[in-house]
C-alpha cells in the first residue's frame, strides 16, 4: 500500500508537468499575443497549479486502471506484471516526451540563439576581452597572491567549523538510527531544515551575512560555514544509511547502549568516507570562496570583480591565472588524499 501511494504521488507531479509542457509550449509558438508574464505570476499560475495537479491525480489512477506500467510503477512496483507491450513500454513514451518537451522548454526559456552567438560585434567585443585576459598583466601578482592566500584561510576556517557540527547531526539525519517514532520527528525536522539552508546559494548567505557582519572576508566564512554544514549533514547522513547493519546488529545483540551501538558499530565504518567527503568539501569551499567574493565576502573574488568593472581585462587576466593555478593544485592535492585513505 505505502509503494502504490509513492507511485501515485509520483505519477501525479510527473503528469502535472507533462501538462503543463502541453498546454504552455504551444503558445508560445502559437499564439500571437501570448505574454508570458501573464500566465506566470499571480492567481493564474497558482490556480493552473491546482488543476495540473488533479488532473495528474485522475490519470494516475487511470493508468492504475486500465494496467499502464508508467514512470511510477518502474521505480515503486518494479516486479508488477503486464499484459501487452505497449502496456510494458508507456513509460518510455512517457518519459521521452516529457524529456523533448523539457528540452524545448529550455531552449524557449534561455532564450538560446546560436546567431546571437557568432554576432560579429559580439566576436569582436570577446576577441578584445581574450586579448587583455590572454596578455595578463603580473604587477599586481604579489596583492593577488595575498588575496588567494586569504581565499584558501576562508575556505579551511569554514570548513574546519562544520565539519564536526556535521559530523553530530549527521546521526540525527540518518533514517536508519532515528527509528524511534520521537526520534523520526527530530530526523524529519532535521532533514527539513537543513533541505531549506542547503538550497539558499552561497552567495546570498554572503550577502546577508555581509549586511550582519560587514563586508570583508569574515561574511564569506560564514556563509561558506553554513552551507558546508547543511551539505556535509546530508553527505554524512547518507554514508550512515549505507552501511552494512550486520556489525550494528551484532554489537545490539550484546545488549549496548544506543550510544554504545553509534561508536563500536557505525562510527569505524564511517570514519574514512567521512575524511575523504570533508576534504573534497574543502576543495568545493575554495571555489566558492572565489565566487562569494564578488558580493564583498572577501579575498580573491572581491578583488576580481573591482578591476573586472574597471574594465581592466589584463589584470583580470593575472587573477584568473592565479585563481586557476590553485584551483588545479588543490584538487590534484585533494584527489590523491581522498584516493589515499580508501
Amino acid at each position: 500500500m505505502k509503494l502504490i501511494s509513492k507511485r501515485i504521488l509520483f505519477d501525479t507531479f510527473f503528469n502535472a508537468y507533462l501538462f503543463s509542457l502541453i498546454y504552455f509550449l504551444p503558445m508560445y509558438f502559437f499564439a500571437e499575443s501570448f505574454d508570458k508574464s501573464v500566465y506566470l505570476v499571480g492567481k493564474t499560475i497558482t490556480s493552473l497549479f491546482f488543476i495540473f495537479v488533479a488532473l495528474g491525480y485522475v490519470f494516475s489512477q487511470l493508468f492504475i486502471f486500465v494496467s499502464l506500467k508508467t514512470l511510477g510503477s518502474l521505480l515503486f512496483e518494479p516486479y508488477a506484471q503486464y499484459t501487452s507491450k505497449f502496456k510494458k513500454t508507456f513509460w518510455r513514451k512517457c518519459l521521452s516526451l516529457i524529456i523533448l518537451g523539457t528540452l524545448v522548454a529550455s531552449v524557449v526559456m534561455t532564450q538560446a540563439s546560436f546567431i546571437d552567438l557568432v554576432d560579429r560585434d559580439g566576436i569582436s567585443g570577446a576577441m578584445r576581452l581574450f586579448s587583455g585576459i590572454f596578455n595578463p598583466n603580473f604587477d599586481i601578482l604579489p596583492k593577488a597572491i595575498l588575496a588567494i592566500i586569504e581565499t584558501i584561510y576562508i575556505a579551511f576556517l569554514a570548513t574546519f567549523i562544520a565539519a564536526p557540527f556535521a559530523f553530530l547531526l549527521s546521526f540525527l539525519g540518518a533514517k536508519n538510527v532515528m527509528t524511534h517514532p520521537t526520534a523520526f520527528v527530530c530526523y524529519l525536522s532535521l532533514r527539513t531544515f537543513l533541505n531549506i539552508v542547503r538550497s539558499v546559494e552561497p552567495l546570498i548567505w554572503a550577502i546577508i551575512f555581509s549586511v550582519w557582519v560587514g563586508i570583508g572576508p569574515f561574511a564569506g566564512m560564514m556563509a561558506l560555514m553554513l552551507h558546508s554544514l547543511a551539505s556535509l549533514t546530508k553527505q554524512y547522513s547518507e554514508i550512515v544509511e549505507c552501511i552494512s547493519d550486520g556489525p550494528v546488529e551484532g554489537i545490539r545483540a550484546t545488549g549496548a547502549s544506543t550510544l554504545q551501538t553509534v561508536l563500536f558499530g557505525i562510527v569505524p565504518q564511517i570514519v574514512l568516507p567521512y575524511i575523504s567527503f570533508t576534504i573534497y568539501r574543502w576543495d568545493i569551499n575554495v571555489r566558492m570562496a572565489t565566487v562569494i567574493g564578488l558580493v564583498g565576502g572577501g579575498g580573491i573574488g572581491t578583488m576580481l570583480i573591482q578591476y573586472q568593472g574597471q574594465a581592466l581585462w589584463q589584470e583580470v587576466g593575472c587573477i584568473v591565472v592565479v585563481i586557476a593555478v590553485v584551483v588545479w593544485v588543490l584538487d590534484t592535492s585533494s584527489a590523491y588524499i581522498r584516493e589515499a585513505i580508501k
